[in-house]
Order: C-alpha cells, then sequence, then structure tokens
C-alpha cells in the first residue's frame, strides 16, 4: 500500500473514534440533563405535596387541625367553627384533650353539624398573633368569621351549650360592658360614680388595640361584684375637648374618677391586673388602727413612714378631708386613721390631727419625733395634706432599696453611702454605726436628700461609678439634679471625709462619672452614634435640632425600627441644623434627667436653644411619614430637602 493511502486510512480511523467518543458522551450528558430534570420534577412535587399537605384539613380522634394554610380556606363558607389554641408541651391542654375530642363528636352530631378544631399556636404564629393568644389552652367561637371569646369553664356540657348558643341564626354578640363617653354624658356618668376607670384612646394605636379585649374583660368581671365597678372609654380623637380637658397626650392613657375627681391610673393592663387593681382602688384609701398594740408594731418593727390621722368618727368633716387627700397618695404610701382617743393620746395629738413619723430604726436626735398637721374641712386643701406628708416622708437618713427607690428617692441631689445594709437583730448595730456617721453630715445640709443603701443590692450602681474595686467596705455618691453622677474617692470613710465630699460637690468642684461606649472613630453616616462622653457635644449642641434615639440592642422594637431610622436619617442628611442621632442607653449614661429613659425605643426632639425642654415623640406610628412629620413640627433650623426641591 502506498504511504499516502496509509496515512488516509489512518486519518479515518482517528475521525472515527473521535466520533464514537463523541457518540458516548452525548447520551451520558442527555441522560445526566434527564436526571436533573426528574430531581427537579420530584422536588417541585415534594414541595406541592408539603403545600398540599399543609392545605389539607386533617383530622385527629374527631378534631379537625387547622393552620396558617389552611385555616381561612377552611373558615371561609362556616357559620360557626369551634376553635381550640394549644401548646403542645401545654400541661393543661394535654388534660383538656380527650374533653375536647368529646365535644367534637357531639357537635359533630348536631344539625347542622358544627366544626371543631385546634391550632397549634406555637407553630401557626400567624393565627395566634392575629386572635391574641396569650395563653394555652386558648378557646374561641367563630361566628360568621368573628370571634368570641369563651370565658367559661373547661367541660363538655358548658363549651356544648356555648356554641349551640352562638349557632342559632338569630344570635347577635353582646352589647359591650364598657360604656361609650362622649362631651354629652361625659360629666353626668363620671360625676355620679364612686369610681370608675376611664381610657382615651385613640382607634389607630396599636396599643390601644391590644387592650381593648382586656379591658372589656374586665369589664365584665367588675360589672359582676357588688357594688359594680364602672370601666369607660373615651375616643380622644374625636372627643378633643375632653382629652384637652384631662391633659391627654399619649394613648392610651387611663384615668380613675372618684365622684369626678381624676387620679392617675398606673395599675396593669391586663385582665386579671385590671380587677385586682381596680378592687383595690375601690376600697378606702384609709384603714383604721384599733388597738394601740399596732402603733407600736409599726414604731417598732416598721421600715416606712408612718401616716397617723386622728378623728372623731367618720362623720367628722376633718375624716372627710383625710380620705380625698389620702386618695391622691394611695399608690406610694400607706394610710392609717384611729377614733380612738387612748391611741391619739399615746401619738401626741388631738382629734382632728395628722400626725407623720418614723419608725424607731430611723429616729436621731437631729431631727423631731414626729410631724403634726391639722386637718380641717374646708380650711385644709388636699393638696396642703398632700405637701406635707411629702415634705416629712423621709428621715434625715433612709435606707434606699429597689422597693422603694422609684417611689421616695427621686429628690435631687441625692448623697448615697453604699455598704453592708442590715436591720436585722445581729447586724443593726454595725448597720447603725455608719449610718449615724452619715446623719452628723446631713443634719448639716438640709437642701440634700441622704440614703444608706446595701451595696449587693445596688452592685450595678456601684460598677457604673467605677467603686466596685475600690477595696473600701463604705463607699459614697452623689446622683445629682441633671442626672450626673459624682463617685467619693476611695478613702477611709467616715463623717469628715463625706462632708469634703459633699462639700467640694457644692461648690462645683467635682468631676462627673460618665459611663460610655468609646467614642466612634467614625461617625458619618446618616445616623450619628451618641455615647456618653459625647451626649452633652452632640444632643446638647445650642446650635443644631437633634432628634435622639434611645434604644437597647436586645429590643424586638428597636430593631423593627432601625431600618425606618436610617431613612430617617438619609432623607435629612443635607441639613446642616438638623442632627439625626441614636445612643444604646443600656451601655452609656443619658446625663441629663430631662430625657428620661423608661422604655425602648424613647425618642426626643431637642430643639436648638431649649436643650432642657425636648419633645417625646410618643403616640404616633414610628414610621417615615409620622417621624419626619415630627421633625417638621418641632425644627427650628429645617430647610427644604432634596424631595421637596
Amino acid at each position: 500500500m502506498r504511504p499516502r493511502k496509509v496515512c488516509l486510512l489512518l486519518l479515518l480511523l482517528a475521525l472515527a473514534q473521535l466520533l464514537v467518543v463523541a457518540g458516548a458522551d452525548g447520551p451520558d450528558e442527555d441522560s445526566s440533563n434527564k436526571e436533573n430534570t426528574i430531581e427537579d420534577e420530584e422536588e417541585e412535587e415534594e414541595e406541592d405535596d408539603e403545600e398540599d399537605d399543609d392545605l389539607e384539613v386533617k383530622e385527629e380522634n374527631g378534631v379537625l387541625v387547622l393552620n396558617d394554610a389552611n385555616f381561612d380556606n377552611f373558615v371561609a363558607d362556616k357559620d360557626t367553627v369551634l376553635l381550640e389554641f394549644y401548646a403542645p408541651w401545654c400541661g393543661h391542654c394535654k388534660q383538656f384533650a380527650p374533653e375536647y375530642e368529646k365535644i367534637a363528636n357531639t357537635l359533630k352530631d348536631n344539625d347542622p353539624p358544627i366544626p371543631v378544631a385546634k391550632i397549634d399556636a406555637t407553630s401557626a404564629s400567624m393565627l395566634a398573633s392575629r386572635f391574641d393568644v396569650s395563653g394555652y389552652p386558648t378557646i374561641k367561637i367563630l361566628k360568621k368569621g368573628q370571634a368570641v371569646d369563651y370565658e367559661g369553664s373547661r367541660t363538655q356540657e358548658e363549651i356544648v351549650a356555648k356554641v349551640r348558643e352562638v349557632s342559632q341564626p338569630d344570635w347577635t354578640p353582646p352589647p359591650e360592658v364598657t360604656l361609650v363617653l362622649t362631651k354629652e354624658n361625659f360629666d353626668e356618668v363620671v360625676n355620679d360614680a364612686d369610681i370608675i376607670l376611664v381610657e382615651f384612646y385613640a382607634p389607630w394605636c396599636g396599643h390601644c388595640k391590644k387592650l381593648a379585649p382586656e379591658y372589656e374583660k374586665a369589664a365584665k368581671e367588675l360589672s359582676k361584684r357588688s357594688p359594680p365597678i364602672p370601666l369607660a372609654k373615651v375616643d380622644a380623637t374625636a372627643e378633643t375637648d375632653l382629652a384637652k380637658r384631662f391633659d391627654v397626650s399619649g394613648y392610651p392613657t387611663l384615668k380613675i374618677f372618684r365622684k369626678g375627681r381624676p387620679f392617675d391610673y398606673n395599675g396593669p393592663r391586663e385582665k386579671y391586673g385590671i380587677v385586682d387593681y381596680m378592687i383595690e382602688q375601690s376600697g378606702p384609701p384609709s384603714k383604721e388602727i384599733l388597738t394601740l398594740k399596732q402603733v407600736q408594731e409599726f414604731l417598732k418593727d416598721g421600715d416606712d413612714v408612718i401616716i397617723i390621722g386622728a378623728f372623731k368618727g367618720e362623720s367628722d368633716p376633718a375624716y372627710q378631708q383625710y380620705q380625698d387627700a389620702a386618695n391622691n397618695l394611695r399608690e406610694d404610701y400607706k394610710f392609717h386613721h384611729t377614733f380612738s382617743t387612748e391611741i391619739a393620746k399615746f401619738l401626741k395629738v388631738s382629734q382632728g390631727q395628722l400626725v407623720v413619723m418614723q419608725p424607731e430604726k430611723f429616729q436621731s436626735k437631729y431631727e423631731p419625733r414626729s410631724h403634726v398637721m391639722d386637718v380641717q374641712q374646708g380650711s385644709t386643701e388636699d393638696l396642703a395634706i398632700k405637701d406635707f406628708v411629702l415634705k416629712h416622708a423621709l428621715p434625715l437618713v433612709g435606707h434606699r432599696k429597689a422597693s422603694n427607690d422609684a417611689k421616695r428617692y427621686t429628690r435631687r441631689p441625692l448623697v448615697v453611702v453604699y455598704y453592708s445594709v442590715d436591720f436585722s437583730f445581729d447586724y443593726r448595730a454595725a448597720t447603725q454605726f455608719w449610718r449615724s456617721k452619715v446623719l452628723e453630715v446631713a443634719k448639716d445640709f438640709p437642701e440634700y436628700t441622704f440614703a444608706i443603701a446595701d451595696e449587693e443590692d445596688y452592685a450595678r450602681e456601684v460598677k457604673d461609678l467605677g467603686l466596685s474595686e475600690s477595696g473600701e467596705d463604705v463607699n459614697a455618691a452623689i446622683l445629682d439634679e441633671s442626672g450626673k453622677k459624682f463617685a467619693m474617692e476611695p478613702e477611709e470613710f467616715d463623717s469628715d471625709t463625706l462632708r469634703e465630699f459633699v462639700t467640694a460637690f457644692k461648690k462645683g468642684k467635682l468631676k462627673p462619672v460618665i459611663k460610655s461606649q468609646p467614642v466612634p472613630k467614625n461617625n458619618k453616616g446618616p445616623v450619628k452614634v451618641v455615647v456618653g462622653k459625647t451626649f452633652d457635644s452632640i444632643v446638647m449642641d445650642p446650635k443644631k435640632d437633634v432628634l435622639i434615639e434611645f434604644y437597647a440592642p436586645w429590643c424586638g422594637h428597636c430593631k423593627q425600627l432601625e431600618p425606618v431610622y436610617n431613612s430617617l436619617g438619609k432623607k435629612y442628611k443635607g441639613q446642616k441644623g438638623l442632627v439625626i442621632a441614636k445612643m444604646d442607653a443600656t451601655a452609656n449614661d443619658v446625663p441629663s434627667d430631662r430625657y428620661k429613659v423608661e422604655g425602648f425605643p424613647t425618642i426626643y426632639f431637642a430643639p436648638s436653644g431649649d436643650k432642657k425642654n425636648p419633645v417625646k415623640f410618643e403616640g404616633g406610628e414610628r414610621d417615615l411619614e409620622h417621624l419626619s412629620k415630627f421633625i417638621e413640627e418641632h425644627a427650628t433650623k429645617l430647610g427644604r430637602t432634596k424631595e421637596e426641591l
């Protein structure tokens, strides 16, 4: 064979081999694509199956199982449905399960049948939120899509009877027990009531919507009492004159009225809390003392101020005046009265007088044993009695603790001495030894409040003051009116060192201790970060308007607000006279008591030139529109934004 033919043959063989290889690769690729397609189809089918599973209404022992996916579709055409919201781990739910299954079987035989369903509230979170489920089991009857709370006992007989009642074609929800007040009927209703709770609300307010079902439940419960305690509500957005008359600035605002006289409501906001609080409030504000022994026990073992009024009897006009004044302070102080001449003699008062005194452990040679005031109908105003009690409620050096801090020790400057405070028998002498050192100084500074505090109870405060590692058994600090804190340099404690410390404070020679995160190196973002050390230079800058948000890193509402707040910062970034700022109030001191942070998030607008009168943002939705409106209402240095140009 010629070389040329051999070469051609070899070339043809090589091409044939390539075709074979290509042919071998081709089917594999097609096969792979088919396999991938099959896998995708299988996954889609599995997802469809899962969706079908969620949509399918299954049945367990006669009880239908509903969830977020199938609920609306199932109940859409049903007149009446019984619902139980449960948690798999709930003991009460497990105990109730057999009874609920009996209820399901009974109502299945009803004519027409009434479906009975259960919902795992821990997984069907949307439904649990939608129906305000806060405990387990929660039972509701759905009537034409509207939920009716079931509040009876969890027995087959009662539940079946209630469901059958609601299922009747002519059934309508009972009228609200909560009274609706307007300017036309407000005075008539409120002035006639011995006690009534009134809620001022706004229809759009989220907190009001959350309170509404609890408020109505409490109204139902309190209406059953003898005599009943009425609850009422006022739409403050419609009844603006009433809202203005009672200084309503946020929603919901609750006030107690006694024969038309308003008192702040400071109780809980759920059914049982409201009920218990109002029952307590409906009682007399002062308790009668019948025996001398009771007074002696107050003096010997008491831990708080003793307030006693001595009167001739319940018909004594001075007694009625005393009761009215006591209502103003019943939240913070325990009031007592007596009609006993023996007790009045022991207290060294006459009938018609009020005495304020301290338990024996808080008495000292530097202050009177008691303070006495004449109480006379007409000539003594409630406000005068209130002022008298507040003036003498604290001893010269009292015991500051968590239970009385917010009610007793709000006056500033406050001088606090921290050590191991224990008034039990074995440690009382040591406690009083150090307290006596404080008394020697306190008597010379009547304009200041002095207190001792247990160092363990106030461990966090001591740490923030930088005194936890002082090495001293006794430490001291001063908290001033603006929220600043001053720590005494660690040294052996006695009256002289404390006196020097207080004198230096009085002369303005002390530097405050400020808890602060490090100052940010780069702070050029749309929202400026404020820390304790920069609060004065940023927020209190007299030349700029500042919107400041106080937040907590763990706060859900704060996390929800963050993107909105960032958008707000971007919107006003070009405004040189306006600063949008935020501060972690858990890691930094707020060195001004004008900016009180009692919850998160708390937002204030600090106008230029008037930093001591910030405006708190409250009542409105925390969205871009409402926050922008808030800024524009209070801004003093606002130009036109880019959006307006």
